[in-house]
């Protein structure tokens, strides 16, 4: 059976925007029709980009794992929380399914983020044919899952705003919070630079 035909053998294109498909009229400067963006048949520097972004959280996530969160005090006694001694406290404290819940969006979710898509991008680069419908569903689920890993700082902010009792009872954000949120939108920007259409542009399989 011949492979279906490709979007360019048809003479069509995707904005990469809304996601209208339109005629290809080989314009350099054509525009989409529906939302004015640039039309490209592949995203520009999206690969540089995409290692550039992912690269850089990954610098980041260092001190955001190493460096303390949150501080607590309670009645004098102050406690310094990294994300990783957080969990540990909550599962001691008799909390196992919130202290899971952060550990994978934390940690678990970072994590997979930069393995599928540092995968993602060494596979375009060999041009290969593999797996590549699996691989375009990893790059969708990152995509779903991508938010998830803000669960940390969203935690801090609420806690933040709403314990402050002065001497009783009072938490403190640390910059380890800052560290972590500009991983997490590092790693968004990342998934959402890669073009997934890379996927599809592979060396013929030898016959």
């Amino acid at each position: 059976m011949s492979a279906m035909p490709r979007a360019h053998e048809l003479g069509l294109i995707g904005c990469h925007v809304c996601g209208l498909v339109c005629r290809d009229t080989q314009i350099p400067d054509a525009a989409c029709p529906r939302c004015g963006s640039a039309l490209h048949r592949r995203k520009p520097n999206s690969r540089m980009r995409t290692w550039a972004l992912l690269i850089a959280a990954f610098i980041l996530y260092i001190p955001a794992n190493v460096m303390p969160i949150m501080r607590t005090a309670s009645l004098g006694d102050a406690d310094d929380n990294t994300i990783l001694s957080g969990v540990i406290e909550l599962w001691v404290k008799g909390s196992p399914g919130l202290a899971v819940i952060v550990f994978t969006a934390s940690i678990v979710v970072p994590m997979m983020k930069f393995l599928v898509l540092s995968t993602l991008l060494l596979a375009v680069h060999c041009g290969t044919n593999w797996a590549r419908i699996q691989r375009a569903r990893l790059y969708r689920l990152v995509e779903f899952i991508g938010y998830w890993s803000m669960l940390d700082v969203f935690v801090v902010s609420l806690l933040t705003a709403l314990v402050q009792f002065g001497f009783f009872s009072e938490v403190e954000p640390l910059p380890g919070v800052v560290y972590f949120g500009l991983t997490v939108v590092l790693t968004m920007l990342a998934s959402m630079s890669f073009d997934p259409r890379l996927i599809w542009d592979c060396k013929e399989e030898d016959d």
